[in-house]
């Protein structure tokens, strides 16, 4: 093989890889933002409803109210909502959403939409974020740092499992012991026995189920 034959192999090998390099560190290190999730207008209205029945007014504002809303407004008088006595007939206890939904709060309510980004899989729950570095950061000045966290959620044994898989940071998993100990252990066993948020959560909850793209929990009354 002619030495120019081994050059130009050395070059196109110097290209592939260099390419190669960036278009990972950009995909999957160095990712600037994620693309918000758009609702079209029945999944904006079925999200708006599910929201409604636990007790929170959300609206989406490229949508004109339908008629179970309206009918909550006194046109007439001045356009206060009308009052209702409390009841808890008939009320639901089964929360559910879709990943959709999730990502779709995000894109409306805060600035995080394109810098988290939810998963739901089967029994796992998993959490993208970016963090943007400040220019005077050392080494990684201007850079985004990217964060991935998994936690486990079930209902076994009549009682909710909540359990850290792990967080990493750039795709390098953090160790356990920086964690505190916490990845693949029980939340909910480790700390529900003493009073405190996880023991009223743990109370509080009759089901959790978790499957590919969605969430559903069910409250005891």
């Amino acid at each position: 093989m002619h030495w120019t034959h081994v050059l130009l192999i050395v070059i196109f090998t110097i290209v592939i890889t260099i390419a190669g390099t960036y278009w990972i560190l950009k995909t999957y290190i160095f990712t600037t933002a994620f693309t918000p999730v758009v609702l079209d207008t029945k999944e904006e209205r079925t999200l708006q409803d599910k929201l409604k029945a636990i007790g929170y007014d959300f609206e989406f504002s490229a949508r004109p109210r339908h008629k179970k809303e309206r009918d909550e407004i006194n046109d007439n008088e001045d356009g206060f909502l009308e009052p209702e006595p409390y009841s808890e007939k008939n009320a639901p206890r089964k929360i559910t959403f879709t990943e959709r939904e999730l990502n779709a709060l995000l894109a409306k309510n805060t600035d995080l939409a394109q810098k988290l980004a939810i998963d739901l899989a089967s029994n796992l729950i998993s959490a993208k974020l970016l963090i943007p570095l400040e220019e005077d950061f050392p080494v990684l000045g201007g850079k985004t740092l990217r964060f991935n966290a998994g936690i486990g959620m079930a209902y076994l044994h009549d009682k909710p499992v909540i359990v850290l898989k792990g967080v990493s940071i750039m795709g390098v998993p953090i160790p356990n012991a920086w964690l505190g100990g916490l990845k693949n252990i029980d939340l909910v066993s480790e700390f529900g026995v003493d009073p405190g948020f996880w023991k009223s959560f743990s109370e509080g909850v009759e089901d959790i189920q978790v499957t590919d793209g969605q969430i559903s929990i069910k409250l005891k009354e």
